[in-house]
């Protein structure tokens, strides 16, 4: 592929993916478009990693991809899992039948029928690692190094399709908290006659005392609350 048609192919990539709606369908798309575009990988996947630290496979083109995926985390090594763990962005094995580096898991992905992998972490400056983008090929032992390149494109995508959603989901969280503080407040001002700003420090000395977040204090009020209104409406 010449750098003509390495930017055709690119431009074209940007332009399917853009036209995806949800996240499901933005991961979906990056993928089946890689596989399109990428020279020499025939499977794609996009893994997530948790706040816990759990991987998860979110989108692939194909059953091979989910089942080395899942061997990988079931192993805890290859591609995958180095790019997502480890330090470097980028994990290539080409000719991996001979790559000695990953024992448990080479033999056996092998077997699956693969010949190469590339691996490429997914990663936002305010969140770190969120995942990884995974290329196999049953067709070439050999990576071409414009795959490196594209695939970089596409990690980039997924990488920002997920910090979206993260972004929304922080948001509607906070929001959520808010809320709950708010409604918490409300009740400390009614229950002892204070205002504002008073019932608001009432709980933020509960929450230091018990060593208990704010939110959580809050949380428990209202929920105390409305089972003691269930359980006696007229004392609304």
């Amino acid at each position: 592929m010449d750098g003509q048609d390495l930017a055709a192919a690119l431009a074209e990539a940007a332009r399917t993916i853009g036209k995806s709606q949800t996240l499901e369908e933005a991961l979906q798309t990056i993928v089946e478009t890689a596989q399109m575009s990428l020279p020499g990988f025939d499977h794609v996947g996009i893994s997530t990693v948790d706040d816990k630290g759990k991987i998860s496979t979110r989108a692939a083109t194909s059953q091979l991809v989910w089942d080395l995926d899942s061997l990988q985390y079931t192993l805890e090594e290859g591609p995958c899992i180095d790019s997502m763990r480890g330090h470097v962005e980028v994990v290539q094995a080409p000719w991996i039948r001979h790559n000695r580096r990953w024992l448990k898991y080479v033999p056996r992905a092998v077997d699956m029928g693969l010949q190469s992998q590339l691996a490429v972490q997914l990663y936002l400056d305010d969140e770190g690692t969120v995942g990884g983008l995974n290329m196999y090929s049953t067709e070439s032992e050999e990576i071409d190094p414009n795959a490196v390149a594209m695939a970089d494109l596409f990690a980039t995508h997924a990488a920002l399709a997920l910090g979206n959603v993260r972004a929304v989901k922080h948001l509607n969280d906070a929001l959520r908290s808010r809320e709950i503080i708010g409604k918490a407040v409300g009740l400390v001002m009614a229950k002892y006659d204070l205002d504002e700003d008073a019932a608001f420090g009432f709980l933020a000395r509960t929450s230091s005392h018990a060593n208990v977040k704010v939110r959580d204090i809050a949380a428990r009020m209202v929920e105390e609350h409305a089972a003691q209104v269930n359980r006696n409406p007229r004392s609304t």
